[in-house]
């Protein structure tokens, strides 16, 4: 339903709080299509909101991101009361994050992306499902999985050599292959570029 004016400054009003790095101008925009996206998406969610495909479909067209699994994870971090439709609330504190997070927050952000099982550690086996779909296709006669293994196992050795991810060594006793988010913030930290060291998750400055 349409929303009054007093309930859409009221929201806008809201949301700029809340949402922090947004203006309410643009936290107004921000409703407009939200509105324009739920007119889109499948009557089940009465104009609550709307679902994964269209969430997808505008993240592709905006900002260029194709990879399925990076956009489901971003899905699923945005949608937080994991109802399966992306709300207003949820779609502007959730762009205001992608779009303008602080480097704390775009931490956060990359590494649930990376963390596919959600259990606070990436896995060797996380970076190589995240790598593998960001890797070009390789040689005939070389095996793509191969050389996904070999990128992982070269990516961890520099960190180490460049004492990005020492605390990952000294806690990793049982040799097992995870990064915690500690471990992950403190390599961040040391060097911005390993944000997205596991496959493009935010959109460019563009």
């Amino acid at each position: 339903a349409a929303m009054s004016r007093k309930g859409l400054k009221l929201l806008v009003d809201s949301l700029t709080r809340s949402a922090k790095h947004f203006n309410k101008s643009e936290v107004e925009c921000l409703v407009k299509l939200f509105d324009t996206l739920v007119a889109k998406a499948c009557s089940e969610y009465a104009g609550a909101g709307f679902d994964r495909t269209v969430f997808r479909d505008t993240l592709h067209s905006a900002f260029g991101m194709t990879d399925e699994v990076v956009l489901d994870r971003v899905f699923s971090i945005f949608d937080r009361d994991n109802d399966g439709c992306i709300n207003v609330v949820e779609w502007v504190e959730g762009l205001a994050v992608l779009l303008r997070g602080t480097l704390e927050e775009k931490m956060k952000l990359c590494f649930t992306v990376y963390d596919l099982n959600g259990d606070g550690y990436i896995s060797k086996e996380e970076m190589f499902q995240m790598l593998k779909n960001s890797l070009l296709i390789q040689p005939a006669d070389e095996e793509p999985e191969e050389g996904v293994k070999d990128l992982v196992e070269i990516a961890l050795k520099k960190m180490a050599s460049t004492c990005l991810f020492i605390p990952f060594f000294l806690q990793d006793h049982d040799h097992d292959g995870k990064l915690s988010f500690t471990d992950f913030e403190k390599a961040v930290r040391d060097e911005n570029l390993l944000l997205e060291a596991f496959g493009p998750c935010l959109p460019d400055i563009k």
